[in-house]
């Protein structure tokens, strides 16, 4: 457990440094699930480590021992974690879980303003136009999702424009693309580290809508201008929402759009699947060791305690066990 309980610490450091650099290279639709399935691997990972060297300290603690029944010398001999370190990890294991439940309690009543807009926006089809002058066009989730679209947008696009647009939002509903944010916005807040996810995970869901609405509209360039020109509408709109087709960094979308579709590769997903099955491994290990830890303290109290209450050399506890087996059993018949 030295070393193992260590690892998925080691290695959600190394995903949030090289996870958003690598995403990039894969295409849209691998890259944001990529990124989802490191970002909730590592996440448990991070809280998984910090559990166990909580209760390895925990462990050593007089009190504790003897409510559980262990030794804490045994303890202190077979996993040697200081104090200090438990400590650090006891604080850090609190405030991720708190993180947790504030971004948890945030995201459900976004939900839940989402449903509610949902129902009051004009109209019973998917698609909702809004009366204002203001250039604004974002999905909304719900149950099910509308996509909204103010009338001063449609007037700034041009017919295959407007197509476009409507394929790129109706393919973040179709692609539920608000499970992936939540998801990383919950991971970010158990573990800051892992806020360069929620960045890299964003662009790649833009631009997994694009590519949808390329194919839909059968033309990158006309994609491409539909997300420039939209861009340029909303640009004195400072509180767009996060699932619009403006979202993202959006010239290196439409240089993305003006090039050939992005090629499939395998080594980023290949490196990044073999660090998560690593992580997962180690956290196994590092669980392992903590139970044979506590059956061997548990082992060596109860020795310690018959050799004070029995007279020398008397049984221990598995040979008492045994014996008691043996009396239960009634004698054995030899042929």
């Amino acid at each position: 457990m030295l070393i193992s309980v260590y690892v998925p610490l080691l290695i959600t450091m190394v995903i949030a440094v090289s996870a958003p650099r690598a995403a990039p290279l894969l295409a849209p639709r691998p890259a944001a699930w990529s990124l989802a399935s490191a970002a909730l691997v590592a996440s448990l990972g991070w809280l998984g480590s910090l559990a166990l060297l909580t209760f390895a300290g925990l462990a050593q603690i007089p009190e504790v021992a003897e409510e559980g029944r262990w030794s804490v010398a045994a303890v202190r001999a077979s996993d040697p974690v200081y104090l200090t370190v438990a400590a650090v990890a006891a604080l850090a294991l609190l405030a991720s879980l708190a993180g947790l439940v504030v971004a948890a309690t945030r995201q459900l009543r976004h939900l839940r303003w989402a449903r509610r807009e949902c129902r009051l926006l004009p109209g019973d089809t998917e698609l909702a136009v809004l009366d204002m002058e203001l250039p604004e066009a974002f999905a909304l989730p719900g149950a099910p999702g509308r996509i909204v679209v103010s009338r001063g947008m449609l007037r700034c696009l041009g017919d295959r424009e407007r197509e476009a647009l409507l394929a790129h939002e109706r393919a973040h509903l179709r692609g539920r693309h608000h499970l992936f944010q939540t998801l990383w916005r919950l991971t970010a807040a158990v573990n800051p580290l892992l806020r360069p996810l929620s960045g890299a995970g964003g662009f790649a869901l833009e631009r997994w809508a694009d590519e949808e609405a390329a194919v839909r509209v059968g033309d990158r360039t006309v994609v491409a201008h539909a997300v420039g020109r939209a861009a340029l509408a909303t640009s004195a709109n400072r509180s767009r929402p996060a699932l619009a087709a403006t979202g993202g960094a959006v010239p290196q979308r439409v240089r993305a759009l003006l090039a050939p579709p992005p090629p499939r590769r395998a080594l980023p997903f290949v490196a990044g699947a073999a660090l998560l099955v690593v992580c997962c491994a180690s956290l196994a290990d590092a669980a392992t060791d903590s139970e044979q830890m506590i059956e061997t303290a548990q082992h060596a109290a109860c020795v310690a305690t018959e050799a004070a209450a029995a007279p020398p050399h008397g049984p221990c506890c598995e040979h008492r066990h045994d014996h008691d087996h043996e009396r239960l059993a009634g004698p054995v018949r030899h042929r």
